[in-house]
């Protein structure tokens, strides 16, 4: 199969320990796509966020955020939007949520959050896109990008997803992307589900596509198109989801660089 398209998480997967993109894979990517290959990015994160990393790599391309409920074109153009209706929304801001989570949603062209958090600091000083406060009733009435949640003790999340996914039968998605962090979109919004009006877009099928993630948020697009792979420092519970997709080298040993040199490069 010639593959036409990668399709790339960005946390844990493209980029390293230092939540950067190494030169190697920069390089790698750049030749890659002088080729005629298509390179999308595909994250969790806010677009404001991500267009970062889709400028340092000098991409001409789409780019999905917050988990596919938006995708926005070459020109920066949202193009596709999926929010949390607002009567749906309510119900998760007025929720009781436990005092040890660091709670936080997605709005329009902002990130919100009830209390600062430190690690955000690092996380997105390449970007510079942080945190606004202000508490969840302020934002009643609003539709909802993304909600996520954030919290060290992961036995907390893990009870936090049992009693959503307990209340919220309906309507949302509701999917860890790390043992650490939760993440609720609006039902039938994934990764997966934007790569595929992307793809149309472009005139590519899933067959001719491949895919690298380290997530359980990943799932989807690492089992829907022509060939995922997984981070050697992905989720336990994705490797165990997908014990037919192969495991590449992690993050920190530039696994997706690694890979894109074997399949698109070594035999030119």
């Amino acid at each position: 199969m010639k593959y036409k398209a990668i399709i790339c998480d960005l946390d844990g997967t493209l980029l390293n320990e230092n939540h950067t993109i190494s030169e190697e894979t920069k390089l790698t990517i750049k030749k890659v796509v002088e080729s005629g290959i298509k390179f999308v990015i595909a994250t969790g994160r806010h677009h404001n966020d991500a267009i970062t990393f889709k400028d340092n790599l000098g991409l001409d391309s789409f780019l999905i955020t917050s988990n596919g409920a938006k995708v926005h074109d070459y020109e920066n153009k949202e193009i596709i939007s999926h929010n949390i209706p607002a009567d749906l929304a309510v119900d998760l801001l007025k929720y009781n949520y436990d005092n040890k989570l660091h709670k936080n949603v997605y709005l329009d062209e902002k990130w919100y959050a009830e209390t600062p958090l430190e690690e955000a600091l690092e996380f997105h000083k390449e970007s510079g896109f942080y945190h606004h406060i202000t508490p969840f009733q302020s934002l009643i009435g609003s539709e909802i990008t993304k909600f996520f949640f954030i919290c060290e003790d992961e036995e907390c999340i893990s009870e936090l997803e049992k009693q959503l996914r307990k209340q919220f039968q309906k309507g949302l998605n509701i999917t860890l992307s790390l043992g650490s962090c939760l993440e609720i979109m609006r039902e039938g919004v994934s990764k997966a589900s934007a790569i595929e009006e992307v793809l149309k877009r472009e005139g590519i099928s899933l067959e001719e596509t491949i895919a690298f993630g380290d997530g359980l948020n990943d799932l989807e697009m690492l089992s829907s198109v022509g060939e995922g792979f997984i981070m050697g420092n992905g989720s336990p519970r994705l490797k165990a989801l997908l014990p037919n997709n192969k495991i590449i080298k992690s993050n920190s040993e530039n696994g997706v660089a690694k890979k894109l040199q074997e399949i698109f490069l070594n035999n030119n």
